[in-house]
């Protein structure tokens, strides 16, 4: 039997944390304004994936083993301000790349490429890891049913899918990707600033 007390604490510390801008919300901000509307909802649904995977982490007791073992929470904070302070440089770079060559990356299969960039963004993402082995691993129940279970893991993926998918549908819209035309160096240079700050934000806490 589900505990909808549970899932309605899920929820609203969820809900709470997603809606504070962190490197996802960048990261999204910047595939939308920059790439094809699929390439931004791949990255969302990237994002999502490492959501569920932090959700069980924590379910399953990950606060506990950042406890026991404080030299692997600290690792995992170093390698993701690492990765955040080089996506931060990629930007800045970018900032000086013309619009048309900036929305036509050629390398990686574009859905495979945004969608893997959002799982590496969210693996990374200090926010999230921080968010899933304090304050949401304290908020649920150290047992709980089978069904429960699932049901806090649908509760994340439905919240999370609605959050970063209407900032990626709303900032991929036409007008504001022409806007970005406009301002792309800005832009590029505020996204790239917004990483490498939060990366040594990070590094140094």
């Amino acid at each position: 039997m589900v505990d909808w007390s549970v899932i309605a604490t899920v929820f609203s510390v969820y809900a709470a944390s997603a809606v504070i801008p962190g490197p996802n919300f960048v990261a999204i901000t910047h595939k939308a304004v920059t790439g094809k509307r699929s390439d931004a909802l791949a990255l969302v649904a990237g994002i999502v994936t490492v959501n569920l995977f932090w959700a069980t982490c924590a379910i399953l007791g990950i606060g506990v083993v950042f406890a026991m073992f404080p030299w692997l929470a600290v690792g995992v904070r170093l390698v993701g301000a690492a990765y955040l302070i080089w996506f931060g440089l990629r930007l800045v770079v970018s900032a000086r790349a013309t619009p048309s060559e900036a929305r036509h990356p050629p390398k990686m299969p574009r859905f495979r490429g945004a969608f893997l960039q959002g799982v590496a963004t969210n693996i990374a993402n200090p926010k999230s890891i921080a968010f899933y082995a304090a304050v949401f691993s304290s908020a649920v129940p150290a047992h709980v049913s089978t069904q429960t279970f699932f049901a806090m893991l649908v509760t994340v993926g439905v919240s999370a899918t609605c959050w970063y998918g209407a900032v990626a549908l709303v900032l991929s819209h036409a007008t504001i990707a022409t806007a970005y035309r406009r301002a792309k160096a800005w832009i590029d240079l505020t996204c790239g600033g917004l990483m490498i700050a939060l990366g040594i934000r990070q590094a140094f806490r």
